[in-house]
């Protein structure tokens, strides 16, 4: 690693390995080994960015103390930072959404005194090993596990001696994390015979065994409560175990061997998390579903206030509660990256032009070559391990293509005409799915479509939250193929149109919340917590079966603040400080009055405001 610093050493480091090797440990060792050489060395914790380039620029600028916005003035403001600057981007396993543009964008504008080190648990896509850019600059390194002397040196400095030690080694085979878990777990008991053939399986069972010897019921308690979560705060141990202290629970988390303490929050190692969690749902499930209704709840109340910095991290931890694999799996990819997503290219057309004949109609095939030739930006090809396309996607905002274009195009111009009779806000965007093909496989479910799809989660991302609204269209193999996930995410038929073949035209309407409001539903949906009535804050209307009834703004806030702190009992004298501003005096009846309007407005779910008698309202949701 520390070639980096040569004049003459790569310029982009990609460090990778299993969980739990020591990626992370490895990374701040050489930190601060650079510095004491006199590097500047900007750290950065993928888990915490939101994987978007306003998000990861705005962290960036933060780091080194800049209020530049663009790639090209973060770039020069870090390399002014000294004569030899090394970037750091830990747990980039998360960061697979912005690859493509650190790739092909960011990384490239650097000054040469700035390289790079970007650290993950998955080897990098072969677009980094492929690309002409990259050659020679780019070295990859992969860590492997501990020796048996490493390993027995590890474990002796928590007074292990070497017999138990060599024990313990050949079921860890010198990975770290299962080093400390072994020590925590068997080193007293080496009689237990935990003979695993994969490492995978030696973590799950520590795990579960260490949780099993944990003999206090409250530690228990509030492990069990971290692990249903991405990240653990005061706040969530407050709302997840409303009946213990969150300061002493907070603590006994953040003692154990497999927990790390980040800037927003506590963060139990992967690998251990989700074996307590598998154990927790398969043993006790309801108990389980409570945690996470808890959790939501607590993290839709905070969200509405996150400003940029934050706002990512709830997104990610309010998707973290979603067990859907067809969600999860396109918001936080496992396993190796077989197919990389670039932009479209030249070279790239004899390519496109072969799967359009392949598996689209010839009307289609031609609207979509005019597409192309007028707007190449809104291509993205698939390629394979050898660089081969292997598919390609085309997306865009109608409100940036020519108008004629969209409406010579039969297919974007039905859209269209759906987005005119039922708009949306001037200030919410629309996208256009125009076409999505593999060489192989066509419109039909493939792992070149998921990496697709993967791109256009992205850009989902980078639009919120002024997203509203994606359109696509699948010819009726495809729809069928699709339909129960895409009846899951939320997409509706908005028409049938015949191009040589039927398509099914679709379009998955994300509210006024945007993707955020999206996310938090299809979790509410999946752990048994009713819909409640969606706001529409900047048209203050509230949104209820479909209908939109106009809100006063007091009424707006009264029914956002009983939203936020559903299932509670708030008082008049709450609400009068919080949302009117003032001190109760017990003899104003305002609240009681704001809430008869809106009981009067919702009409048939008037009931979802209830009355607690000597008390105030209170908001109920299913599932409680």
């Amino acid at each position: 690693m520390l070639s980096l610093l040569d004049a003459d050493g790569p310029r982009l480091l990609y460090l990778h390995g299993i969980a739990g090797i020591g990626k992370s440990t490895l990374l701040s060792t050489f930190a601060a080994t650079a510095r004491s050489m006199g590097v500047t060395v900007v750290g950065l914790d993928c888990r915490s960015i939101e994987p978007t380039e306003r998000g990861f620029l705005h962290s960036l600028s933060r780091a080194i103390g800049s209020r530049a916005r663009t790639a090209g003035s973060v770039a020069v403001r870090l390399g002014s930072l000294g004569d030899r600057i090394v970037l750091t981007l830990d747990t980039y396993e998360v960061f697979r959404f912005l690859d493509l543009w650190l790739r092909e964008v960011f990384i490239p504008a650097l000054p040469e005194n700035v390289r790079v080190v970007l650290c993950g648990r998955e080897p990098a896509v072969t677009a980094w090993l492929t690309s002409p850019r990259w050659e020679g600059s780019f070295s990859s390194l992969t860590l492997e596990a501990l020796s048996d002397r490493e390993a027995l040196e590890l474990m002796a400095g928590s007074g292990v001696d070497s017999t138990v030690g060599r024990r313990i080694n050949r079921l860890a085979h010198g990975n770290p994390l299962a080093l400390k878990l072994a020590t925590a777990t068997i080193a007293e008991r080496p009689e237990r015979d935990l003979e695993m053939e994969t490492l995978p399986e030696v973590i799950d069972a520590l795990a579960r065994l260490y949780l099993a010897d944990v003999t206090d019921p409250l530690t228990r308690r509030v492990l069990q409560a971290g692990s249903a979560v991405r990240r653990v705060t005061h706040s969530l141990l407050r709302a997840m175990l409303p009946d213990t202290a969150p300061d002493d629970a907070f603590e006994r988390l953040r003692v154990l061997p497999f927990t790390t303490s980040g800037r927003d929050g506590l963060i139990i190692h992967d690998a251990v998390r989700e074996a307590i969690a598998a154990h927790m749902r398969a043993m006790d499930p309801n108990a389980f579903r409570d945690l996470k209704r808890r959790a939501w709840r607590q993290l839709q109340a905070e969200s509405h206030d996150a400003g940029i910095d934050e706002l990512w991290r709830y997104t990610a931890d309010i998707l973290y509660l979603l067990e859907n694999p067809v969600i999860r799996e396109a918001f936080f990819p496992t396993g190796a990256p077989q197919f990389s997503v670039q932009s479209f290219r030249p070279e790239d057309l004899k390519a496109v032009v072969e799967i359009l004949e392949k598996h689209d109609t010839e009307e289609s095939r031609l609207s979509t070559l005019e597409w192309l030739q007028a707007h190449p930006e809104t291509f993205f090809v698939v390629r394979d391990l050898r660089g081969v396309v292997a598919g390609f996607h085309c997306i865009f905002d109608p409100q940036r293509v020519g108008s004629a274009l969209l409406r010579e195009d039969r297919m974007t111009n039905a859209w269209y005409k759906h987005l005119q009779a039922e708009p949306v806000a001037g200030s919410e965007t629309v996208l256009f799915l125009r076409s999505l093909l593999s060489a192989q496989w066509g419109e039909m479910p493939s792992s070149v479509q998921a990496a697709s799809w993967l791109e256009i989660k992205r850009t989902y991302m980078a639009l919120r939250p002024k997203l509203r609204r994606i359109y696509a269209g699948l010819r009726d193999d495809a729809a069928a193929a699709f339909a129960p996930v895409m009846t899951t995410l939320g997409f509706r038929p908005v028409g049938r149109l015949n191009l040589g073949e039927d398509y099914n035209l679709a379009v998955n309407d994300f509210g006024p919340q945007s993707v955020d409001g999206w996310l938090a539903r299809l979790v509410a949906a999946e752990i048994g917590i009713e819909a409640s009535t969606i706001l529409d804050r900047e048209a203050h209307e509230a949104i209820v079966d479909g209908r939109r009834i106009p809100l006063t703004r007091l009424e707006l806030s009264v029914l956002e603040y009983l939203q936020n702190h559903a299932n509670r009992a708030v008082s008049r004298a709450s609400l009068i400080e919080d949302v009117w501003g003032y001190s109760y005096t017990g003899g104003s009846n305002v609240v009681d009055a704001v809430i008869r309007s809106l009981r009067k407005k919702l009409g048939e779910r008037a009931s979802v405001i209830e009355t607690v008698s000597g008390v105030g309202y209170r908001v109920r949701g299913a599932g409680n």
